[in-house]
């Protein structure tokens, strides 16, 4: 059974820093991506951050550009999202996933096969 499993979210100040791990376990994902979408209260799921296999492929939702980085170790078949200079509008749960873009862009909700069930972060203005 495939499981994605999201740590690290929290309580932080506007301009704090938050590092989100996620362990995947039930396969490797070594032709997929894996990424992270949040969802705000109220508001549609949203793509954040996403990176293939080697790195090569690495994209990010331009509000998160230069403030967060996103990174695999592909041996513990983790990814990690480091947030930094964090505002009051990344509130959200955060949610780890993978996929291949079959069904629609990695940058979509669609284009994901698998998700956590999501952390929260509460950024506090």
């Amino acid at each position: 059974q495939v499981q994605l499993v999201e740590s690290g979210g929290g309580l932080v100040q506007a301009g704090g820093s938050l590092r989100l791990s996620c362990a995947a376990s039930g396969r490797t994902f070594s032709r997929s991506f894996m990424g992270w979408f949040r969802q705000a209260p109220g508001k549609e799921r949203e793509f954040v951050a996403v990176r293939g296999w080697s790195g090569g492929n690495t994209y990010y939702t331009d509000s998160v550009k230069g403030r967060f980085t996103i990174s695999r170790d592909n041996a513990k078949n983790t990814v990690y999202l480091q947030m930094n200079s964090l505002k009051f509008e990344d509130t959200a749960v955060y949610y780890c996933a993978a996929g291949t873009g079959r069904s629609a862009p990695i940058t979509e909700v669609g284009g994901m096969d698998y998700w956590g069930k999501g952390t929260l972060v509460t950024v506090s203005s």
